[in-house]
């Protein structure tokens, strides 16, 4: 099939020079490499043009180079971390069924290179809305109330936002990436501040982690000696933290808070679904008047009956909305606390509501976009929390809300959710595109179906929702999270089926997430790549309090997380580089080389514009 020819590309090029503000001196060679990558005009400079632009095919820096591995015991049960070699990709034919054609590495062609990212949980660890003392009870159960890595959280999220900087381009076939999905928990404990970090450090905006006000130094639970249940890193000793061997970093908790946090920015245009911990408290249980009383108010709690008592109260089967909300007021003006200590308020971490979840995403800066990252005006008028976008001309996302309003950490699907997708799956059918479904929630936890007294909706579980996919072989992957692991599932039918992709989080150990690149084997086939980043940070942590060196910190903290099984979240080899393959659901030649190309320079128009505002 014939490419742009030469008139078309010059002129494809001018609209694009027109549409981003660059010149055509510093657009077109880039272009030309774009089009190249889809057989079209440039072809000659696609290589050059690649490491123009920053990085040649080989070098992208992902884990198909180097992996983070545990290493040796230093002190007590502590392990720090090393490096390893590269991981390649690993074939799976599970869909597929046969051996694949061994001359596809040589015919393919990228449809869609596409960022995941899922379970961000960016903290505010200062925040008096935190209930960080219920791991005192059970540190298995409880335990993502703390994390002895929660004030370097924003650190860690812009090193990994920078290492989807970094693989800007795949290191498979050189495409320029063309959109991002985030699979939501992206804000911790539902604090409106979080929310916002969340969204500027994918949007390439600074944020600042001393929220206790200038000058008034770490206000939280690590900083104080009666927090003998934490990790306090100025003085480790005398709980479980220092006997397991964590060490004594007097100096972490004010690098952590001196000074802004600056990311890079997404390098494409990025989408977002909600996580159950953007719904819920610790994405289990219902806002009480407690918490957002608590949340802007000047007292935190610093142990279990703080906790228990005055912030846990309200969710007592006893408690009428009187007495709530006396007792709300009481936290407020910080009367008959024990257990709680003043810290300065911030009435920026008030506890943000469903719809303002959706809302905060229209306020955005317009690079890259898009505005409301998935959301519409239509979800704000009616409330709708699921969308569909067009992450290209050739493949829709499908974006879906299976979080429970009501209770519990795992989800379900809507009915009015489930008939809208087999509605858009139909459409993606007629249209011949591929379907690309997110949702937060996986097959292993989408069986909540927890309502509210008097309520009959349908919610579907994970066999009905897997059945709806299978269907619809233009459903090709369903990317999600919630489970802070590398996973992916094969769903098969006869005849093919779809996979299934979970990534892990930048929470938990491995603070990994992942690249998907959709490619056409042109033999009546597609694969899926998946591949694996580290957060751009390195093995072993440095004492500077730059923004690498605590986020490498964050990582080694997570990885000695004694209630977990830490090094289980990476996953077997075939959960992490993969090539995921599986029978086309369409003929493929439909998709013109001519299309490709012109989506490739729009993609590569994009990138080139993200790197000339950052100097790259």
């Amino acid at each position: 099939m014939p490419g742009l020819s030469r008139r078309q590309f010059l002129v494809h090029a001018a609209a694009l020079a027109a549409a981003t503000g660059l010149s055509a001196e510093i657009l077109t060679p880039r272009l030309a490499a774009a089009s190249a990558a889809s057989g079209g005009v440039g072809a000659s400079g696609a290589l050059r043009a690649a490491r123009a632009a920053g990085a040649t095919l080989g070098d992208v820096p992902t884990t198909l180079l180097q992996t983070i591995r545990q290493g040796a015991v230093t002190t007590g049960s502590y392990r720090v971390l090393t490096t390893g070699p590269g991981e390649p990709y690993i074939p799976r034919l599970d869909v597929l069924g046969r051996a694949p054609g061994a001359a596809r590495t040589q015919t393919r062609r990228s449809l869609l290179y596409l960022g995941h990212l899922s379970d961000l949980h960016v903290i505010d660890a200062q925040s008096p809305g935190r209930i960080e003392p219920m791991i005192e009870q059970n540190h298995s159960a409880w335990g993502s109330a703390f994390h002895p890595h929660d004030p370097l959280s924003p650190h860690a999220t812009a090193a990994m936002v920078q290492s989807f900087a970094d693989a800007r381009y795949s290191p498979l076939t050189g495409a320029p990436m063309g959109a991002a999905i985030v699979t939501g928990d992206s804000a911790d404990m539902h604090s409106h501040l979080e929310l916002r970090w969340y969204i500027d450090l994918m949007d390439g905006l600074a944020v600042d982690p001393a929220t206790a006000g200038p000058g008034a130094g770490y206000q939280g639970v690590q900083a104080w000696s009666e927090a003998t249940w934490a990790y306090r890193p100025g003085d480790p000793g005398g709980g479980a933290f220092g006997d397991y061997g964590f060490p004594r970093l007097p100096e972490l908790l004010a690098q952590a808070i001196a000074q802004p946090v600056e990311s890079p920015g997404l390098p494409a245009p990025w989408y977002a679904v909600y996580g159950n911990h953007d719904t819920l408290l610790l994405g289990t249980f219902d806002l009480s008047p407690q918490l957002h009383a608590l949340a802007v108010g000047g007292q935190k709690s610093y142990s279990l009956e703080g906790t228990a008592g005055g912030i846990l109260g309200g969710y007592a089967a006893s408690g009428g909305a009187f007495p709530q909300a006396m007792d709300a007021l009481g936290i407020a003006l910080g009367i008959g606390r024990p257990g709680f200590k003043a810290v300065p308020s911030n009435p920026e971490r008030f506890l943000f509501e469903q719809r303002d979840f959706m809302a905060e995403h229209f306020v955005t800066e317009p690079t890259p976009g898009p505005v409301g990252h998935g959301f519409t005006q239509h979800n704000l008028d009616s409330g709708e929390t699921w969308w569909k976008a067009e992450l290209s001309p050739n493949v829709v996302g499908l974006g879906l809300d299976t979080c429970n309003q009501v209770a519990g950490p795992d989800g379900a699907v809507p009915d009015v959710q489930f008939r809208w997708l087999e509605a858009q799956l139909q459409q993606a059918t007629a249209d011949k595109k591929l379907a690309l479904v997110f949702s937060h929630h996986n097959s292993l936890t989408l069986e909540n179906r927890a309502q509210r007294p008097g309520a009959s909706e349908v919610l579907h579980g994970a066999e009905e929702f897997v059945d709806l996919l299978l269907r619809y072989p233009v459903a090709i992957g369903w990317l999600n999270g919630h489970t802070h692991l590398n996973q992916i599932l094969a769903h098969t039918r006869p005849g093919g089926g779809f996979w299934e992709i979970t990534t892990a989080s930048c929470i938990d150990f491995p603070q990994q997430q992942q690249v998907v690149e959709v490619v056409d084997n042109r033999d009546g086939t597609l694969s899926l790549f998946t591949t694996v980043l580290d957060h751009a940070s390195p093995a072993v942590p440095g004492t500077s309090g730059s923004r690498s060196d605590l986020a490498s910190r964050s990582r080694e903290f997570a990885a000695n997380d004694w209630a977990e099984t830490p090094m289980m979240r990476r996953g077997s080899p075939l959960d992490r580089n993969t090539e995921l393959l599986l029978p086309a659901p369409f003929d493929l030649s439909s998709i013109t080389d001519a299309s490709l190309e012109a989506q490739r320079m729009t993609e590569q128009a994009r990138l080139t514009a993200y790197e000339t505002a950052r100097g790259l």
